[in-house]
């Protein structure tokens, strides 16, 4: 069992920045990928960044060369730094592991870009 624990949203205006932290616990040694999903209201949850226990990182096109996903193995954490946000990055965010065949999902947490 994994439990995903995300933090770090709120209102931001548009062009500005957020880091969303997503802490991990449990049996973390077997989580293989982690990332970040995204869902706005009426619509499906889509895919914003992935990163694996390797460290390679995988990006939606709509966020690349805007958002970074990082990992910390110390602290079993992984950050997603979000710049230059745009109203349409407006959604809950949540954070996913996957682990021996199985999905973890945070409870999300919401970021809202307007002015």
């Amino acid at each position: 069992q994994v439990q995903l624990v995300e933090s770090g949203g709120g209102l931001v205006q548009p062009g500005g920045s957020l880091r969303l932290s997503c802490a991990a616990s449990g049996s973390i040694f077997s989580i293989k990928v982690m990332g970040w999903y995204r869902q706005a209201p009426g619509k499906q949850r889509d895919l914003v960044a992935t990163i694996t226990s390797g460290g390679s990182t995988n990006y939606a096109d709509s966020v690349k060369g805007r958002f970074t996903i990082s990992a910390d193995n110390a602290k079993n954490t992984v950050y997603l730094q979000m710049n230059s946000l745009k109203p349409e990055d407006t959604a809950v965010y949540y954070c996913n592991a996957w682990s021996r065949g199985d999905d973890y999902w945070g409870q999300g947490t919401q970021v809202t870009v307007s002015s």
